[in-house]
């Protein structure tokens, strides 16, 4: 393909990337937000509202994005690119802006989260279409041979997102006290998105059809049958599976481990105070923007899968040992507390349950429960044994503090024995070596830092040139459906379900670095599947 002129393309990125930043903006301000808006929409429900409350918030946002890779697919590879990303431009500004007038749950009880959970699902579907056609309409207008570099904008789009989001979100702050943005301020950040709407909207308006869309629907030979053609032909079905486990299984695990799990990591299991994990994350997202692009480039010369492959590697050999120099860097005195004098339970295997709990609705009240509860609320690792007696014991070298169940306890036995055993713990762990949270002073921030930017380096080495990999796999006519459905399972599903699943790991092992698995596993399998079944697609025509 030709491509266009210098000033049109330019013109065709930033509009493309700039509505694309939008997008991701609004969605990162609602999860920067969460901690306020459940206790404005969610205030003392329990435990069933609570229940509905902790699936919303966390998951909807990212389980509604395969249905909006579905709907807006089929209506781009039908009615065009620039029709189709308008609308999803649009819903998803317009249900940000919505949710900054909601009523709270002290105004309108439970029809507050309900409308909630409905905007959110609105956020979903639309940021499921929003990617495919933004990659895709600027992959359409740019030359064969500088494609990776042009749709590596679209990529750093979501670091544009997130820093806008952080920007905003900490200006309203500090103009209206944290008092009143607790109160009513947090509305600001949703409500500003009406002017980036605008501007949105307006940029997106001034462009015209993407060429090869134009061409197709000029011959009469735009399909009618989108969803039919993507997945029911077994050739289309075959280049659909290959994308999602050759490249996205890899993209939802490196991409989402590095911008989300490792924050986790870092303030639950480190003990990192927030405003530090904050910082490092601003850090980390300023370094990729001109990375995914960099990337993009280096696949126009080298070619898509060998700098995708490569980030993947990196990610591979960077999973455990990374982890652990983050570890020792952010909260040395936990990291020799945990090798010199390792916790173990003793307790009756038979009493323990799972210590997996993201709605704080599980009851846990055995003595095992209850000392493991208190491990896994400190992020601290533990190993569990057999006791002789039937009895339940926390070891911390040569010091045991007995833990004392209160199964069939009414509610109020239950939190004074756990509140009861979590005190006696804290102080034998405090007496053991290990630290309340992590010290600033002892921070090592070369290493730190150094450690998360190889990370980076992972995770944009992979995204960067993902875009226009995705867009020469399709033919034209389905290429918005096709495209679509991989990447959002891929990040929606895999990478959205990242750290709820590690985490779930952890819990359930007492290894905080059990979690990990996950994260291997589903980039191993896009290695194998990238290196034996992706063809290499860099500067062909895909006209």
């Amino acid at each position: 393909m030709a491509g266009t002129g210098n000033g049109s393309m330019a013109r065709v990125i930033t509009a493309s990337s700039a509505g694309t930043a939008f997008e991701w903006y609004d969605f990162f301000i609602f999860g920067s937000l969460t901690p306020i808006i459940s206790k404005i929409f969610f205030a003392g429900l329990d435990p069933t509202p609570a229940l509905v409350a902790a699936l919303a918030l966390f998951a909807v946002g990212f389980a509604f994005r395969p249905l909006g890779a579905i709907l807006f697919g089929a209506m781009g590879d039908r009615v065009g690119r620039k029709a189709t990303f308008l609308v999803t431009v649009s819903l998803m500004g317009g249900a940000t802006f919505a949710i900054g007038l909601l009523p709270t749950y002290a105004m309108a009880g439970l029809l507050a989260p309900v409308l909630l959970i409905v905007l959110r699902i609105c956020q979903g579907t639309a940021l499921g279409g929003e990617y495919g056609g933004a990659a895709i309409y600027v992959a359409e207008h740019a030359e064969d041979r500088k494609r990776g570099a042009a749709t590596g904008w679209i990529q750093a789009s979501a670091s544009f997102g997130l820093l806008a989001a952080l920007l905003v979100i900490f200006v309203t702050r500090s103009l209206v006290g944290e008092d009143a943005f607790g109160a009513w301020g947090w509305r600001i950040p949703f409500l500003f998105s009406a002017v980036l709407l605008a501007i949105s909207v307006w940029m997106r308006t001034t462009l015209n059809e993407s060429p090869a869309f134009a061409k197709l629907r000029e011959e009469g030979a735009t399909t009618k049958t989108p969803l039919r053609e993507a997945f029911a032909d077994p050739r289309s079905l075959r280049q659909v599976l290959i994308a999602f486990f050759g490249i996205m299984c890899a993209q939802g695990a490196v991409w989402y481990f590095t911008f989300f799990y490792l924050q986790v990591f870092l303030e639950k299991t480190l003990g990192l105070p927030g405003a530090t994990k904050d910082m490092l994350l601003i850090v980390m997202t300023l370094a990729s923007a001109p990375l995914y692009v960099l990337f993009g480039a280096l696949s126009d010369r080298l070619g898509r899968k060998p700098v995708m492959v490569g980030g993947m590697l990196l990610a591979l050999l960077l999973y455990f040992p990374g982890s652990h120099w983050i570890a020792e860097a952010a909260n040395p005195a936990l990291a020799v507390a945990q090798r010199t004098t390792p916790v173990v339970v003793e307790t009756d295997p038979a009493t323990c349950s799972s210590q997996f709990d993201p709605t704080g609705t599980a009851k846990f009240s055995s003595a095992c429960d209850l000392a493991k509860a208190a491990l896994v609320t400190r992020g601290i690792g533990y190993s569990t044994r057999a006791s002789a007696d039937g009895q339940t014991r926390v070891l911390a070298g040569s010091v045991a503090v007995p833990v004392a169940g209160a199964s069939g306890q009414p509610g109020p036995a239950v939190k004074a024995a756990k509140t009861k055993a979590a005190d006696a713990i804290n102080a034998e762990l405090a007496g053991a070596g290990y630290p309340k949270s992590a010290d600033p002073a002892a921070i090592d921030w070369v290493k730190l830092v150094g450690t998360l930017l190889l990370f980076v380096v992972a995770a944009t080495a992979l995204y960067g040139p993902q875009a226009a990999a995705l867009v020469e796999m399709f033919p034209t006519r389905v290429r918005y459906t096709a495209l679509s459905l991989p990447y959002h399972f891929g990040t929606g599903w895999v990478g959205g379900f990242l750290p709820v699943t590690s985490f779930a790991i952890v819990a359930a092992t007492g290894n905080p670095y059990a979690g990990l698995w996950y994260s291997v596993i589903f980039t191993a399998i896009s290695v194998a599947v990238t290196l034996l079944l992706v063809r290499e697609t860099s500067g062909e025509s895909i006209s």
